[in-house]
């Protein structure tokens, strides 16, 4: 993670932060997105999502397949590290992740608005600096290969990392369509305590 964060360069002899850190909801699990390193952390996840459950060895292994497959794929794209929501309100899961994502200085990361479901706007976090927000909101095609057919709202943050010409991104995502404002302002409270280290 530290190496990812301080790839760009230094301008004159100000150096680059080492790291970053922030503050995420408890119940948030941390799966790192090394290369073989998020097995066994996903079998772990698993373990607590269906602990008490001997009933659901099937739901538990597509539930591990695939939230492998989503730190899979993040790792390809440039994650670092993917928090996935285990909090439940009762017996309502309180679905939603974060994948952290380092773009190196060559990416050219931009975040517009590409239709009405889309809101772009520029922020400024308290201890990470500006940023560019954007929301969206996406209806799955009845295909999809998640097999996800509810509505997904998608806040992303990119936030240059000082003195280098990387961008760290936020995407948070949740499927909770009708607390979907209250889990955005979930997603600016855990955005807005990023800090560089």
């Amino acid at each position: 993670m530290a190496d990812a964060v301080a790839d760009g360069r230094a301008d004159g002899e100000i150096l680059p932060p080492s790291d970053y850190g922030m503050l995420v909801p408890d119940g948030w699990f941390r799966i790192p997105l090394e290369p073989d390193g998020w097995k066994a952390p996903v079998r772990a996840l698993a373990e607590r999502v269906f602990e008490g459950q001997d009933d659901a060895v099937l739901l538990k292994r597509e539930f591990v397949k695939a939230v492998g497959a989503r730190a899979e794929e993040g790792y390809e794209n440039g994650g670092v590290e993917l928090y996935v929501s285990t909090t439940s309100i009762g017996p309502v899961p309180l679905s939603s992740s974060l994948l952290v994502t380092v773009a190196p200085a060559e990416e050219d990361i931009r975040l517009e608005a590409k239709g009405r479901s889309q809101e772009v706007t520029d922020v400024v976090l308290p201890f990470a600096g500006p940023a560019t927000m954007r929301r969206t909101r996406r209806v799955p095609d009845a295909e999809d290969p998640t097999g996800n057919q509810l509505p997904v709202t998608v806040v992303d943050y990119a936030v240059r990392v000082p003195n280098t010409q990387a961008i760290l991104l936020l995407t948070f995502s949740t499927t909770l369509d009708m607390f979907a404002d209250a889990m955005v302002d979930l997603f600016e409270a855990v955005a807005k305590s990023l800090h560089w280290k």
